[in-house]
């Protein structure tokens, strides 16, 4: 019984610290379908999500769903210290609870808060060892306890400075392609005269950010959690707003661009792809045409307005449906699993931006018009907001 004892308080402190190591320090993606890490977010998301889904307020909702990221990295922290706490208390009452206690009479409690007091470097000295293993177990608890804080204590810079960096390009992209962005508005907002190096120049930005986001997600899935500040705005509509814009110029857009938009097209579809396998998620089938035909027209119909060279033949259309095939069905299940919407490839309910608002300013004051009020400039900027 003894010997089944220590080998279990083995086992937790084994399997806690190997989990921690790949979720941490392991710079790539961790393998296993029996993680730790995997089983908790597996148990706790899916409720959290089920219960997020009957809020019919979107705001609130999204409120609800945007606590889940970093609430659940402070109780897998927490998961993380219980399992070694109790692998070491396990280890301690195999071995007799060799501890001094005047207080009351030695158990597994008394095994436990040993443990839990070495394993936070609480050192009240209430209770002692006694027996050179115990002391030997007990300053090998404490300095495991120690430096799990102290790698906890880099891990949130870590994460957040990514999340950071991804948050950024998400909010540039605003003035860029609209709120929510769409691939209509990002090539209807970049057809002026000489558009076409500022659109290779974003291409290759988001070219990068589609790499640095699949180093940073498939190394802390838990970044894939964390959601944007504003309800029309996440990571995964981003990513396929970008595939939406690459894919349409490969196809159907005449222009030097399109060999930038080639290499953003592979980087971003890997990224989508290696992060739905992270989630182990099959690409969705049979999900509703994101582009109909009669909604192509309508697209065709918007560009040429706003002068881009659309290619006009038999194909354009199939040759972009090809494309889309080749990521959609990721971009779906990742949609559905983490609730964060895919963008329309064309705007349904058109907003004006804040930053239209001060365009606007700025060409009254160059004809010498009549300025516009700022408390009417304050409400055109504050109604694009949505939190």
């Amino acid at each position: 019984m003894r010997t089944l004892t220590t080998v279990t308080g083995i086992l937790c402190i084994v399997i806690v610290l190997l989990d921690a190591f790949q979720t941490v320090i392991l710079p790539r993606r961790a393998a296993g379908r029996l993680r730790l890490t995997r089983i908790f977010y597996i148990a706790t998301w899916m409720p959290w999500r089920a219960v997020a889904m009957h809020i019919h307020h979107p705001r609130k909702r999204e409120t609800l769903l945007s606590f889940y990221g970093p609430l659940s990295l402070i109780f897998l922290l927490i998961v993380w210290a219980c399992g070694m706490v109790f692998g070491f208390s396990l280890i301690y009452f195999s071995l007799g609870s060799p501890f001094n206690d005047s207080s009351r009479q030695l158990s597994y409690f008394s095994d436990l808060y040993v443990s839990g007091t070495n394993f936070f470097t609480l050192g009240l000295g209430d209770v002692t060892p006694h027996g050179q293993i115990a002391r030997v177990l007990s300053t090998l608890e404490a300095g495991t306890g120690f430096g799990f804080l102290a790698v906890v204590m880099g891990y949130f810079p870590v994460l957040y400075g990514a999340f950071s960096r991804r948050e950024v390009s998400i909010s540039l992209l605003d003035a860029r392609a609209g709120s929510p962005p769409t691939a209509a508005e990002l090539m209807r907002r970049h057809s002026f005269e000489g558009a076409e190096d500022e659109l290779s120049t974003l291409l290759t930005e988001w070219e990068r950010w589609s790499a640095e986001l699949l180093e940073s997600h498939i190394s802390y899935t838990l970044l894939c959690y964390y959601r944007s500040q504003h309800t029309n705005q996440s990571w995964v509509g981003a990513l396929t707003t970008m595939l939406d814009t690459s894919a349409l110029l490969i196809a159907g857009v005449k222009g030097h661009e399109a060999r930038q938009a080639q290499l953003t097209f592979a980087m971003a579809r890997h990224a989508l792809v290696d992060l739905a396998q992270v989630f182990s998620l099959p690409p969705a089938k049979n999900v509703p045409d994101r582009l109909s035909p009669e909604r192509y027209e309508q697209l065709y119909g918007l560009l040429c307005q706003s002068g881009v060279s659309v290619c006009r033949d038999g194909q354009s259309y199939e040759r972009l449906r090809n494309l889309r095939l080749l990521y959609e069905g990721y971009a779906t299940s990742l949609s559905d699993y983490l609730c964060m919407p895919l963008p329309p490839w064309i705007s349904e309910q058109p907003r004006k931006d804040n930053w239209l608002a001060v365009a606007k300013v700025r060409s009254q004051a160059e004809s010498a018009g009549i300025p516009v009020e700022p408390h009417n400039l304050a409400e055109v900027i504050d109604q694009h907001h949505e939190f």
